[in-house]
């Protein structure tokens, strides 16, 4: 038997998928306490929304139709409340500033401060109808929540944050991850991706904990 598990876990913040899923990343955490360990990582996605969105979804009625789209796949899920107006009055152009900043969050504070203002940011735009694309207003939510914004000013001029981010995206590309979230356990040899239902994934978490490494299991 495993005493912990770590999971390496992919979005972007602007992917509604993810919002979806924080609430079983959030169960996962009750259930499972430090058993688990979250290693968040970010992609590259939504890095120029007008050309995912805006050209992307062109024949499918560009930034309208994705934002229908976004309505329709959240409004199953409560818990990930969604505005009427994301990408239809507010278009961030990339998610690259907010993902900046969580990297000198993280290695300014740490993990687990970073996750924190990761749901804040999320909710800023899905909730809230801001553009996270916005530095300035990236910036002020780094202050309300309880952080000072020129502690991370050496992360970003030192490029240490640019690195730690280029290192997220390559590493994605190196595993193959398909798309935003995406779950990686047992040292990368178990992917989970997309809309996964709580009970897979927490059936899946127990079957790792349950056995040792180097055992054969079920999964």
């Amino acid at each position: 038997m495993r005493n912990s598990l770590i999971i390496d876990y992919y979005t972007d913040v602007l992917c509604v998928w993810a919002w979806i899923a924080q609430k079983r990343v959030d169960e996962l955490h009750k259930e499972w306490g430090n058993r688990i360990q979250f290693r968040y990582h970010y992609l590259n996605l939504f890095a120029d929304t007008q050309k995912r969105i805006g050209e992307g979804w062109q024949a499918k009625g560009g930034f309208e139709g994705f934002s229908e789209h976004v309505q329709e796949a959240a409004a199953p899920f409560p818990d990930a409340e969604v505005s009427d107006q994301v990408w239809r009055e507010t278009r961030p152009k990339s998610s690259l500033n907010a993902h900046l900043l969580l990297k000198a969050l993280e290695l300014q504070e740490g993990s687990q401060a970073a996750a924190r203002y990761s749901v804040k940011v999320r909710q800023q735009f899905f909730v809230q109808n801001k553009d996270i694309g916005d530095l300035e207003i990236l910036l002020a939510l780094v202050k309300d929540c309880g952080f000072e914004p020129s502690a991370l000013q050496k992360r970003l001029y030192d490029g240490s944050a640019a690195a730690a981010l280029a290192s997220d995206y390559q590493t994605a590309q190196e595993l193959s991850v398909k798309g935003s979230p995406s779950w990686i356990m047992n040292n990368g040899r178990q992917t989970l991706y997309g809309n996964v239902g709580y009970r897979v994934l927490t059936a899946n978490v127990r079957e790792h904990l349950e056995h040792d490494e180097l055992d054969a299991s079920w999964c």
